[in-house]
């Protein structure tokens, strides 16, 4: 049986918790994973720009499955993606798939015609490991190769002045300033139009997006979302002469004792590349959360296999790769 999650349950949403992280880290016992607080500070933060919907699947009284699936609803709105996950003592009864299907049916009734999932794969098993076999037995293709990879803090401060004093006499004439959760208001508008670009920019395989329409309102919704996960926000920006936003890199981490930084975004306004904005708002937001943390151990980030780019800045700043992590498309 699949049936609706209710969102203010706690005891549901814990255990619909519980079953996500045992999957998800499974074979991966390691990998940075949030904890029960930050899931429900992020699942119940309204988002305006799109509809989240949580079910699980049941055998009699125990959870055995979930799925969780995002529609868009204020751009690519052809477009929806789903998580879906089956707790290992339950996997090869039929359950991943007759979530795949029950989320296909509301895809398909919502008039959308691409739905879009993602695993964590091993690079020397990217070919053949049962989760691609498996997107793939469920008609889907893959579609892009992202990175994850880790950085071991604490950096020295000295090897963060090198990149700076690299970098820096190339972007002569922008400033580059750190704030702590949102942007003042007057950067607001030009920082949403940046993040709104990313989508059309970055790599994104064999997907096509439109640009993304992120207004001040869910920006405001992004930051009470980043509030209510117990997580504090640190946003590196370099800023023209007259103060328009042109570059942006964004950390997060636990206000509790988790010693991860996430690493959430890192991006340059296509009109001001070449001048190393990337790696000055990189490295001057990781001094930023050094300086304010002694204790953080690891930076975890992600982005395409395509992306020369940004690979080489993190390279650059001694990444390490970690593992692959596969987009897969189903077009209707």
């Amino acid at each position: 049986m699949i049936d609706d999650v209710a969102l203010k349950d706690d005891t549901l949403m814990r255990e619909f918790y519980d079953l996500e992280r045992r999957s998800e880290l499974h074979g991966r016992p390691h990998s940075p994973h949030w904890d029960f607080d930050e899931f429900l500070g992020a699942i119940r933060s309204p988002d305006s720009g799109e509809r989240a919907e949580f079910f699980a699947a049941y055998d009699g009284d125990r959870m055995i499955g979930t799925a969780i699936l995002f529609s868009f609803l204020l751009d690519n709105t052809e477009k929806a993606w789903a998580v879906v996950n089956v707790d290992v003592p339950e996997r090869r009864r039929g359950v991943g798939r007759a979530l795949v299907e029950h989320v296909e049916q509301l895809v398909r009734a919502d008039g959308r015609t691409i739905l879009m999932t993602a695993s964590h794969l091993p690079f020397d098993d990217r070919e053949d490991h049962g989760y691609r076999k498996f997107a793939e037995a469920c008609g889907f293709e893959l579609s892009n190769f992202e990175v994850s990879r880790h950085l071991a803090l604490p950096v020295p401060d000295e090897r963060i002045q090198e990149w700076l004093d690299d970098a820096a006499p190339a972007h002569e004439g922008y400033t580059i300033e750190t704030f702590l959760g949102a942007v003042p208001d007057d950067l607001v508008d030009s920082l949403c139009l940046l993040l709104g670009q990313l989508a059309v920019d970055a790599p994104t395989g064999a997907v096509d997006f439109e640009e993304e329409a992120m207004t001040p309102q869910r920006y405001a919704e992004m930051i009470a979302a980043t509030d209510a996960m117990g997580r504090t926000r640190y946003e590196t920006v370099a800023l023209t002469p007259d103060r328009q936003v042109v570059a942006q890199s964004t950390l997060a981490l636990s206000q509790k004792d988790n010693t991860v930084v996430y690493q959430w975004g890192t991006f340059v306004h296509r009109e001001h590349r070449g001048h190393r904005l990337g790696l000055a708002t990189k490295a001057v937001n990781l001094r930023a959360v050094q300086a304010a943390r002694d204790d953080l151990t690891l930076v975890t980030t992600q982005n395409a296999e395509t992306n020369d780019y940004m690979v080489a800045i993190n390279e650059r700043m001694g990444f390490r790769p970690i593992e692959v992590h596969a987009e897969f498309v189903k077009r209707f």
